[in-house]
């Protein structure tokens, strides 16, 4: 597991900490991240929804009660992660910050304020410095494409993105995850299967995200790359087309990505550069024919690009494969990394 040791070895302060969805699947996620970055902790508190009083979770070998929100919930606390959705999100982030906590939140609800940072630690790291008490951990699919094209933009700035998408049921959260193995199971058996989560047959099948459509015929998913895309790299008329597409892979997804720069770029600069980028992982064997696969990327911080060719049909184009742990660096990774990175800065309340 990739590390940011130098941020490590100068925490030497203790910071409490709230975790908010603490049972969900990048709820989780964090608290592992946590553990196992040896983030200081003074206090850690997790949060849930009333179903899960009287339960617990373990932290370095210790039971850490589940409690449930209210508006004493922050009181002391130095950072608050939240990843209980938008809803949740927009009550009780404010209330945190009135309590003089930090809030990175894993949420869509306040990644397009502009009062808000939109931050990739190894991508716009310095935007944490305008924060105001929250600051938004972007979309996973944001995520992941922007770590395989952010150290290309920076040398050839890029012209246009398009981007298709296949994505994991992790995206959609434990439920998820839960239902498309259970559906799987009753594919074989023959027997009978009610879903819940999905709304088409999800075993053995594809569809185009589920996510609401919006008035120009992209769906809410597609939107929200295009938009934190161009925030992010502060491209806010940055053309971009994006489809995603739903698959019936439990977790990581995938990324087909056609990039056009403004200056030439060949496939074997993109290659060493990228190959060189912090938090990337080059795998490619063009004799087996052999590239990064979800099962590559599953359980791991990196994100794994190959696949790197130059297109054949325009100039200045690119063509990447990347696959990404969308609960990782996709969700929670990115999270603690964020509260990694205000402890560095040493903006983060103590």
């Amino acid at each position: 597991m990739q590390r940011d040791l130098d941020n490590q070895t100068t925490m030497t302060k203790k910071y409490r900490i709230a975790i908010v969805g603490a049972t969900g699947a990048v709820g989780k996620e964090m608290l592992r991240i946590l553990e196992s970055r040896h983030f200081p902790i003074e206090e850690i508190r997790c949060f849930a929804s009333p179903k899960s009083l009287g339960q617990s979770l373990l932290f370095k070998g210790e039971k850490i009660p589940l409690r449930v929100l209210d508006d004493s919930a922050f009181k002391n606390i130095d950072i608050a992660l939240f990843s209980a959705g938008k809803k949740i999100s927009l009550e009780f982030a404010p209330k945190a910050v009135q309590e003089g906590a930090i809030v990175v939140d894993n949420s869509s609800g306040f990644r397009m304020d502009r009062d808000v940072p939109l931050v990739i630690p190894e991508v716009n790291p310095e935007a944490l410095l305008k924060h105001k008490g929250i600051i938004a951990s972007p979309n996973c699919t944001a995520t992941i494409m922007l770590m395989a094209l952010n150290p290309l933009h920076r040398l050839f700035h890029i012209k246009r993105i398009v981007l298709s998408t296949y994505q994991a049921a992790s995206g959609a959260g434990s439920v998820a995850m839960h239902e498309l193995q259970e559906e799987t199971r009753a594919f074989f058996t023959k027997e009978p299967f009610r879903r819940t989560v999905m709304p088409h047959p999800y075993a053995f099948n594809l569809f185009l995200h589920n996510a609401p459509m919006t008035d120009n015929n992209y769906n809410d998913e597609e939107m929200k790359v295009i938009e934190e895309a161009r925030k992010i790299l502060e491209e806010p008329s940055l053309p971009m087309a994006v489809t995603c597409v739903r698959v019936p892979i439990l977790r990581a997804h995938s990324e087909s990505i056609n990039v056009e720069f403004e200056k030439p770029v060949s496939a074997d600069e993109a290659r060493l550069i990228l190959a060189n980028s912090p938090g990337v992982t080059l795998l490619e064997d063009w004799a087996g024919n052999r590239f990064p696969m979800p099962s590559d990327a599953s359980f791991q911080d990196n994100i794994f690009v190959g696949r790197i060719r130059n297109d054949l049909s325009q100039k200045n184009t690119i063509d990447l494969w990347v696959v990404g742990d969308q609960l990782l660096k996709g969700a929670a990774l990115n999270a603690v990394q964020i509260a990694e990175k205000l402890i560095s800065f040493d903006v983060a309340p103590h």
